[in-house]
């Protein structure tokens, strides 16, 4: 095994470099693993530029911890575990974890809701739990991990942290058989969640893109209908194919502040709102139409709890599409260029291969 290996690291806001660092050595209770390829998140790009709520400012604490290697969308195989490590992991076995590693102790924690943990750590963004956009990463004590079946792409096994986030996002809205469901949002969380809404007895999906391509693999992964903001009224549409009530139930997964706003204005009464994604910005609406005026349930969406084996499952039987979700791939020594072109209307998944 190699003594030294590459790693992208922050230093600070929008100071970002490779270096080359010690391989870490596994404690008693963790894995070290050999990483095969890691993804870009919204998080990741949000995290570059520095805002408020990973950096602290505008009256927010900051989150990350310098210097840190970023990447929590990563997978790869076991090059040693400690003797006391859970799983029954050996070299050579393909393994992902969670992207929260739960402290176990808090009031969450104690209660079963371990990705509500208050520490909140996840990999990449702290310095004493680094991601994956590195050549090894250390999966440590309380780390929540799953095998990776041997037969599965790189396209297949990259997605299924996003993809488990999607599954979650659409198990909050609570979807009834009869339910039409608007699905703001056709990148690859969207598209995760078209996926996911196979699993779920509906009557309509309808998704909502600006860009055209995505809404072609919206379609071609399940959706039902596909609606582009930008060349027709999707309100007064969703209006029309509900006689005149409106959505049941809204998924928010853009980041745009404006698709709140919109969300509101196309759900039925009594219908519900899942607020899933990282806002690009503050979003201000009238509260009275969420509860006087029309009795909305909000219910927001975070991490991926208990659904890595089912999308591994679904994986696995066909039923969850991949092709096409990853659009472009980087080695780590391009790492700044990985990140411009994440930012790019072209691009979907974009992902490190090691």
């Amino acid at each position: 095994m190699a003594e030294k290996m590459r790693a992208v690291v922050a230093t600070a806001p929008g100071k970002y470099e490779l270096q080359l660092l010690p391989v870490p050595e596994p404690g008693e209770e963790d894995i070290l693993i050999k990483v095969e390829a890691c993804g870009i998140c919204a998080g990741d790009i949000k995290a570059s530029h520095g805002t408020a709520r990973f950096w602290g400012g505008d009256g927010m604490p900051g989150y990350c911890l310098p210097p840190f290697t970023p990447g929590h969308e990563f997978y790869g195989r076991v090059v040693k575990a400690g003797p006391k490590a859970k799983g029954g992991f050996k070299p050579g076995d393909r393994i992902i974890s969670e992207q929260i590693v739960p402290c176990g102790e808090c009031w969450y924690c104690k209660r079963g809701m371990y990705w509500l943990c208050d520490p909140h750590d996840v990999y990449g963004f702290k310095n004493y739990l680094n991601g994956g956009m590195a050549e090894y990463a250390i999966l440590p004590k309380g780390s929540i991990n799953y095998r990776v079946p041997e037969e599965f792409t790189i396209e297949q096994a990259a997605l299924i942290e996003p993809y488990a986030c999607s599954f979650h996002g659409v198990e909050q809205g609570h979807i009834q058989p009869e339910d039409t469901v608007v699905l703001a949002g056709a990148g690859t969380l969207g598209l995760g969640m078209v996926n996911a809404m196979k699993t779920v007895p509906h009557k309509k999906l309808i998704v909502l893109d600006m860009i055209d391509k995505r809404l072609s693999l919206a379609k071609e992964f399940g959706a039902d209908l596909v609606l582009n903001p930008g060349t027709c009224d999707v309100v007064e549409e969703v209006t029309k194919l509900t006689d005149g009530v409106g959505a049941d139930v809204y998924i928010e997964a853009t980041g745009n502040p404006a698709a709140v706003q919109q969300g509101i204005d196309l759900l039925r009464k009594g219908g519900t709102f899942v607020e899933f994604s990282v806002m690009s910005g503050t979003s201000t609406i009238d509260w009275s139409l969420i509860g006087d005026a029309r009795e909305i349930t909000v219910r927001g969406s975070q991490l991926s709890p208990f659904c890595y084996p089912k999308v591994i499952e679904a994986m696995q039987s066909g039923l969850f599409q991949t092709d096409g979700v990853i659009t472009h791939r980087f080695d780590l020594k391009d790492y700044a260029e990985a990140y411009r072109v994440a930012q790019t209307k072209d691009a979907l998944k974009v992902i490190f291969v090691m």
